[in-house]
């Protein structure tokens, strides 16, 4: 029997993306509400109540609104805003972290989907100090390129004009007060005792995202290279379908950049290790829309309905 599922904001970036995703699946049925009744509570309570699975596409205080109007224990919200990607009795859906977290999102009723910018950096750096590779007290620095899609209908809209500012043009970073909405998953998932410096900076391109962090010899209690910290990747990831860790030395074959929309339309995340044995930089990259938002969300669903975690994702 086919699992029913809602869409709570499917008017957005992230809900039409995850509409996509379902497109040609006969295992699920969609639940659809009539437009002019999207923002009503009792109409929404309803569909809520009457899915196996409600995906919340909707700013944080809506969100919220929508999990109190859940009243049946047996669905499952798996929520895309910022508001619960920290909070007590929520799972975070990121199933390659380790084998807790994919057990957890196997059985939880409450999932929060990582955010675009925490999934790369929580990626590189859930592995290191999981390990022990670097100690919770490492004070870390960040980079994110990405593209505008990231920014939602408004800020596509933006973009897109003809008659745009001549600034859009280039990159622009912003979260200049070093308060920006996903540090506090960044840090927290990360077993971080101090918030990293993080420069988000968006880009004149649709969707794809690239994070790098920098890593020094100093930060670690024994010699490491470049190759090394491949390895330890490598053998993290091992087995898995949407994080891929890439061959050492591939900055060559790259042509010396790494491009940060290569991945647009793809929906797993991709690991590079570059640099020396004084300086190394960890750089993940993936499609803002896919394995940083819609992508992701549907992997936790598909895990959590007992599916295979791909289904309706494009993996290669």
């Amino acid at each position: 029997m086919a699992k029913k599922v809602f869409v709570d904001g499917s008017e957005g970036t992230t809900g039409l993306r995850i509409f996509e995703r379902f497109e040609g699946r006969n295992d699920i049925e969609i639940l659809k509400i009539d437009s002019e009744l999207r923002k009503d509570p009792t109409e929404r309570a309803k569909l809520i109540n009457a899915s196996d699975v409600t995906f919340l596409c909707l700013p944080d205080a809506a969100a919220i609104e929508a999990v109190s109007l859940c009243t049946n224990p047996d669905t499952i919200i798996i929520d895309t805003s910022t508001a619960h990607r920290t909070s007590d009795g929520w799972t975070y859906g990121f199933p390659e972290l380790d084998k807790e977290h994919r057990d957890a999102i196997k059985t939880s009723k409450r999932i929060a989907n990582p955010g675009c910018h925490a999934s790369g950096f929580v990626s590189l750096v859930y592995p290191l100090t999981k390990s022990g590779m670097i100690p919770a007290d490492t004070r870390l620095c960040c980079f994110s390129l990405t593209g505008y899609s990231g920014g939602g209908k408004k800020k596509i809209a933006e973009y897109e004009s003809n008659d745009r500012d001549i600034e859009l043009s280039s990159p622009r970073q912003y979260g200049l007060s070093q308060n920006h909405k996903h540090l506090k998953e960044m840090q927290k998932i990360c077993g971080l005792e101090k918030a990293p410096l993080f420069s988000p900076i968006i880009c004149d391109f649709y969707s794809g995202m690239e994070v790098s962090v920098y890593l020094y010899k100093e930060m670690f209690d024994k010699d490491v290279t470049p190759e090394s910290i491949n390895e330890l990747y490598r053998e993290y990831y091992k087995g898995s379908k949407l994080v891929k860790v890439t061959k050492p030395g591939i900055e060559e074959e790259l042509g010396g950049f790494i491009g940060s929309n290569n991945l647009s339309g793809k929906d797993y995340l991709e690991i590079i290790v570059t640099g020396n044995e004084d300086r190394i930089i960890v750089t993940s990259r993936f499609d803002n829309l896919g394995k940083g938002a819609s992508a992701a969300a549907v992997q936790s669903m598909n895990i959590a309905l007992g599916f295979d975690e791909t289904t309706g994702l494009v993996a290669e």
